[in-house]
């Protein structure tokens, strides 16, 4: 007596296409966890103020780039780390030398390399000298004889009498500065992170 056994359906098929439909369900998940913290960190960032061009600077990939995969994974950085990084942790600011960091005033006006300006470059454009004023309580200062534009900087003044011309303070002088906190990006990373189970298991749900 001969005994004939058949698996139907095939059992292979079965367990390839239940693969395939994991590999699909995972790339989905990762992909979908990815742009979820790609969104998240940007509405920090310009909900901070900070500006949505400091925003875009958040970029997204995903592996691998054609195909699924059980082993699929998301890459969220930033083009601009130095300064995401600073206004995550809220780092204290020292100067390089030991001595001052100069805060400019809205006497100083703004850098016209972008950013803030230096008492070197203000110096050089305005040609008028800073004069160091320490004081005891509050910031020391770096002040200048001139006048006030119509802007509210201070410029070099053309009066031959003097009339019209101050002591501006241009520029704070402080030892350190302790940058706040404005960003909190690790709980908006933890949330995608826990968020990817439930994600595949829905995903899952759709590819069978």
């Amino acid at each position: 007596m001969r005994l004939r056994i058949e698996i139907n359906p095939d059992i292979a098929a079965l367990m390839q296409a239940e693969i395939a439909a994991g590999e699909k369900a995972v790339s989905a998940a990762m992909r979908e966890a990815g742009t979820s913290l790609k969104s998240a960190w940007r509405g920090q960032i310009t909900g901070a103020g900070l500006g949505t061009r400091l925003g875009n600077s958040i970029r997204l990939a995903s592996f691998p780039k054609s195909g699924d995969s059980l082993n699929a994974a998301a890459l969220v950085w930033s083009n601009a780390p130095v300064i995401i990084g600073a206004h995550d942790t809220g780092p204290l600011i020292r100067s390089k030398n030991g001595f001052w960091l100069a805060i400019p005033t809205p006497a100083a006006g703004k850098s016209t390399k972008g950013g803030r300006i230096t008492p070197g470059e203000w110096e050089r454009r305005t040609g008028l000298r800073l004069r160091f004023i320490y004081r005891r309580r509050g910031p020391s200062l770096l002040v200048a004889e001139g006048r006030l534009n119509t802007k509210g900087r201070a410029v070099a003044s053309k009066s031959k009498t003097g009339r019209g011309v101050v002591t501006a303070p241009i520029f704070l002088l402080v030892p350190q500065v302790k940058l706040p906190k404005r960003l909190d990006l690790a709980h908006d990373a933890e949330r995608a992170v826990d968020g990817v189970p439930g994600l595949i298991v829905e995903n899952w749900k759709t590819t069978r």
